[in-house]
């Protein structure tokens, strides 16, 4: 005997971009470079068992609902589109309960004086994930990936437990480099009042600040130093969920070369990679189990 487990469905990697014609300061245009994927669950039970489609919206038409949503709204933050489209699929098709919207979007530079070219920032992606549940509420988490920092000191690891497989020796000075990973949920409550361009702003500075600023024993202590600094800076922060993969540097030996290495020469060593994973709450932050599904 077999039945079905939880199910939902979409349209994934929808790729759109939006000009803002004049929108921006001076007359320039804006520019709005996005992947956005849907995601729809409810009363879809029976397109898995008996083939019947008659619940089942077709994935096309979530595609053009994200371009003819992007015309009605114009080049606005990622948030404020998320926040308009999930609730959408909930309210116009009664079998679906739960609609989750995802953007990566991919940051441009302007450049000249037309205010119409623009050079692709390569730094990081900007992330965004709304999940609106006609019972449980909307949740909304912001983030970045592939934010690549490095310090070239001010680092150490040294302390931890020896067994007959250790070989890494303990360093009271190594280079720390890092992508970073980070995702932040609002407090529910705070929608309609975050300027969510100003917070993704002050949530990268913040990360940058950081990074440079703390004297790290370990990517576990940056992590926690990371993470508080988020909630500090931005009070409508309620949760911080990182994702740290350390990208190892390792002395190189030149003695066989009659050359001394005195912490210039390194291996950047891109896998095997520690992985440090990990989350900071603020106090009395609202459940995270519909945020993270």
């Amino acid at each position: 005997m077999v039945q079905l487990g939880v199910n939902r469905y979409g349209k994934a990697e929808i790729r759109m971009v939006r000009v803002g014609r004049g929108a921006g300061s001076g007359g320039s245009d804006v520019l709005r470079d996005w992947n956005v994927s849907t995601s729809l669950s409810g009363d879809l039970a029976g397109s898995h068992l008996t083939g019947d489609n008659s619940n089942v919206l077709a994935t096309d038409s979530q595609k053009n609902k994200v371009y003819a949503l992007a015309k009605e709204l114009g080049p606005v933050e990622p948030e404020a589109f998320a926040l308009a489209l999930a609730p959408f699929f909930t309210s116009s098709q009664a079998p679906i309960s739960r609609a989750r919207v995802s953007i990566d979007e991919y940051g441009w530079n302007p450049i000249g004086a037309g205010g119409y070219s623009f050079a692709r920032a390569g730094d990081l992606v900007r992330t965004t994930t709304v999940i609106h549940d006609v019972d449980a509420g909307t949740s909304l988490v912001s983030g970045i990936k592939d934010l690549i920092v490095m310090n070239t000191t001010g680092s150490e690891f040294w302390g931890f437990p020896k067994d007959p497989y250790t070989t890494l020796p303990e360093t009271k000075d190594r280079i720390l480099a890092t992508a970073v990973n980070a995702s932040w949920r609002f407090w529910p409550d705070t929608f309609g009042r975050v300027d969510w361009g100003w917070a993704f702003g002050r949530a990268k500075q913040t990360i940058l600040d950081t990074f440079a600023g703390t004297y790290s024993y370990s990517l576990q202590q940056m992590l926690f130093a990371l993470g508080s600094a988020l909630i500090a800076a931005i009070p409508e922060i309620c949760e911080v969920r990182l994702a740290l993969p350390n990208r190892h540097h390792f002395i190189v030996d030149l003695a066989p070369f009659g050359l001394d290495n005195d912490r210039e020469v390194y291996h950047a060593d891109d896998r095997p990679y520690g992985l440090i994973e990990g989350s900071v709450l603020a106090d009395f932050a609202p459940d995270a189990s519909l945020a993270w599904t």
